[in-house]
């Protein structure tokens, strides 16, 4: 990037936090987070001349992208750093019903769906898995813009949340398996999948139970010292889940959880450092995050396949819904918190997108099916946001009962 593209890209980054700030001012006053200031701006900005801006160098948009990765990076740090393990251990229990429930039904309706529309039990299967995982990355900072994240409510979508990752990195497993043989790809297989992920969970286990107390002997004794030893694990993390295809979101959120106890060890220091980290992600990166969702939505996939987006949309968000409602009757969640922790769950971003493209890369689906599932995908990430803000205005004692 020369100094003319440089000049162009920072201008065009003054341009989004500038519409950030005067929406977000707007947005606040009506206790909106204002975070979705950005996510609103992105979809305006897509449809102006700025689209034509971005497209024309292959670096802007690498540049957005990349800084859009270190937005989900910081935020679920910050998270991580919120969740109290011993706390949610409570709650494990009904956190593994959740997961279930709020994953079978999503994947027998999209399953059902896509065989009524006369895809093959294969496609049908997969399309239905596409249908389970939450992207917690994007409904997890509207919690903490709450201060949800020690809630039942937030530890029933966190946990969830956390526990359906699973679930992705078997799905783009299979599918990438798939796509191999399909293309006469290698591809190392579920075994080493499997692997990679039992090493991610001992290594991020020995850290958790060991590091802060060996780092009493050698700990940081300046702020800026720690934050560069913060950043060797978040990014250490982040970088080995991603690798083991577990997902940069489970990575940065155990960073976060295995730097909690040294943070405890000096509150001081640490308290500066969650402030450091929370300014950081909310106000720049976490603001890059909600634009790119934005930017990206596919929004005219809506007109171009109507009918089998709204079906891909209505069988995901129905089944979540459903699934956290048979909670109730099991007394182990209210009515109106199921109703809150549904719609938060509902939130769905890259996971589909990524089988999508696969999919479609390899020819195993039509460009029908690809439109209409990115379709889908997009405008849940534009829509729970603000719905699931809109009721916990709506019900604010329900939604910030403490777990």
């Amino acid at each position: 990037m020369n100094e003319v593209e440089l000049g162009k890209f920072l201008l065009s980054l003054s341009l989004i936090f500038g519409l950030t700030y005067i929406l977000g001012s707007f947005l606040s006053q009506l206790k909106i987070p204002t975070i979705l200031a950005a996510l609103f701006i992105g979809v305006f900005l897509s449809y102006t001349p700025f689209l034509s801006f971005v497209d024309a160098g292959t670096n802007f948009k690498n540049t957005f992208e990349f800084l859009s990765n270190l937005g989900v990076l910081f935020l679920l740090f910050y998270i991580g750093l919120q969740i109290d393990l011993s706390e949610m251990k409570k709650s494990s229990s009904d956190i593994v019903w959740l997961t279930v429930l709020n994953t079978i039904l999503p994947f027998i309706f999209g399953t059902a769906a896509m065989l009524l529309f006369g895809y093959g039990w294969a496609i049908a299967l997969v399309i239905g898995m596409t249908r389970m995982p939450t992207a917690e990355a994007v409904i997890v900072p509207i919690l903490d813009e709450f201060k949800m994240i020690k809630t039942r409510i937030g530890t029933f979508i966190i946990g969830a949340g956390v526990l359906d990752d699973i679930i992705e990195v078997l799905l783009v497993g299979i599918v990438s398996i798939w796509v191999s043989t399909k293309t006469v790809q290698h591809h190392e297989g579920i075994t080493a999948l499997a692997l990679g992920i039992v090493v991610f969970m001992l290594v991020a286990w020995i850290f958790y139970m060991w590091m802060h107390k060996v780092m009493q002997y050698y700990k940081p004794k300046s702020l800026n010292t720690l934050m560069i030893f913060s950043l060797v694990i978040l990014f250490g993390f982040g970088g080995f889940a991603e690798y083991v295809e577990l997902g940069m979101v489970v990575g940065a959120i155990a960073a976060g959880v295995i730097m909690r106890p040294m943070y405890e060890s000096d509150e001081k220091q640490g308290e500066q450092l969650t402030k450091m980290t929370q300014t950081l992600s909310y106000g720049f990166f976490g603001i890059l995050f909600f634009f790119w969702i934005g930017f990206n939505a596919d929004i005219q996939g809506f007109i171009k396949e109507p009918l089998l987006a709204i079906v891909l949309y209505l069988v995901g968000t129905l089944g979540k819904l459903f699934g956290v409602l048979l909670m109730v009757p099991m007394k182990k969640i209210t009515l109106k918190e199921a109703v809150i922790v549904g719609v938060g769950l509902d939130a769905r971003l890259t996971t589909e997108i990524i089988v999508a493209q696969l999919l479609f890369s390899a020819s195993i689906i039509d460009i029908k099916l690809f439109t209409a599932l990115v379709a889908a995908s997009s405008f849940t990430a534009i829509t729970v946001p603000l719905l699931f803000s809109l009721l916990i205005r709506l019900w604010p004692k329900e939604a910030r009962h403490e777990s």
